[in-house]
């Protein structure tokens, strides 16, 4: 067994109560994501983990550290951010249960813990800013860059007798106050 994501174990196998401990950085060889944020081929995948014996077999523990990029899910502009998880497993020994992660041939492999933990804590809807007001939905500029022009929202016909009520108090006040000007 090889790969970037492969560890041996030969010397804490079968030894409840050894540990070991690794940091290493690993440059992903395909993209992690399918959504509109993911972790980009190329990208160095910062682990730290620990590998600790048990009777079961190997207890993994350890955090994973790298960044996403995407765009906002409201404005659409490019994104990026870090992603940090934590995750831990038990890789049993083999022929004893069935179980979704062995040892195998004194290593295991922590790709797929790696890259699911990873994938999960991508944000399904992310967004630039927590406040992102998203984009204008009759112009379809971001709003956040917005040229400033206010827009005045098209008003209901069934009420369109009391803008003109509106209007004509707002000249009558306009010509008072000149008159008071004067």
């Amino acid at each position: 067994m090889n790969g970037p994501f492969v560890l041996p174990v030969r010397d804490i196998t079968r030894r409840p109560g050894e540990m070991r401990e690794h940091a290493f950085e690993v440059t992903l060889a395909e993209r992690w994501g399918e959504g509109i944020v993911s972790v980009e081929a190329g990208e160095i995948v910062d682990l730290d983990v620990r590998l600790e014996s048990v009777h079961e077999g190997i207890l993994v523990s350890g955090t994973a550290d790298a960044e996403y990029v995407g765009v906002c899910g409201r404005c659409l502009t490019d994104i990026s951010a870090p992603v940090e998880v934590e995750f831990q497993e038990l890789f049993a020994y083999p022929g004893e249960e069935e179980t979704d992660f062995e040892v195998q041939d004194d290593h295991v492999d922590l790709e797929t813990l790696v890259r699911d933990a990873v994938v999960l804590s991508l944000p399904f809807q992310p967004v630039c800013q927590p406040d992102c007001p998203g984009l204008d939905p009759n112009t379809g500029e971001r709003l956040t860059a917005s040229t400033g022009a206010e827009s005045t929202a098209p008003i209901d016909p069934r009420w369109s007798a009391l803008q003109q009520i509106t209007d004509q108090d707002g000249a009558a006040e306009s010509r008072a106050a000149e008159k008071e000007e004067s």
